[in-house]
């Protein structure tokens, strides 16, 4: 996806020159690209002026923020203990293998960003992954690589 300095320019509107908006403008810009991409984070920092080195540390420190492009579909995998002790591990090798990429990384085509949770709250189900915010329960390699298939086709 490109970034646009016009929609920047847009999100930025929304905004007095306040530091206090920093994250919120943050989140804008995360919702609007799927991530943070430099021009935008520069663009945030010099509109509210904060230097870049603070809105680096907010940007980094909370783990809703990405400074790198995003996947299309986003996968996470639960490691919490239940999910852990029913093969979550195996999961994501699995799918590190299929996919070919490392967890908290993104396929080189943006199709799948494959990550990790330490818990999605559902351990009755486990394992458990989430893909695009629709859960996967009780799920194994297969079922998942059949689902991913059905995923990247629509």
């Amino acid at each position: 996806m490109s970034v646009s300095f016009g929609k920047i320019e847009a999100i930025l509107d929304r905004f007095p020159p306040q530091p206090e908006h920093l994250v919120s403008a943050l989140q804008d810009v995360q919702a609007e690209f799927k991530y943070i991409p430099v021009a935008a984070f520069n663009a945030v920092c010099d509109h509210l002026g904060v230097p870049r080195s603070q809105g680096w540390a907010v940007a980094t420190f909370f783990k809703s923020f990405s400074l790198a492009p995003k996947g299309v579909h986003e996968i996470k995998v639960c490691l919490g203990t239940a999910c852990h002790l029913k093969g979550g591990a195996r999961l994501v090798e699995g799918l590190e293998r299929e996919l070919k990429v490392e967890r908290g990384h993104t396929t080189a085509d943006l199709s799948f960003t494959l990550d990790t949770v330490n818990c999605v709250g559902a351990c009755a189900l486990a394992p458990v992954a989430v893909v695009d915010e629709q859960y996967q329960a009780n799920t194994n390699s297969r079922k998942l690589k059949k689902h991913l298939k059905k995923v990247a086709a629509e």
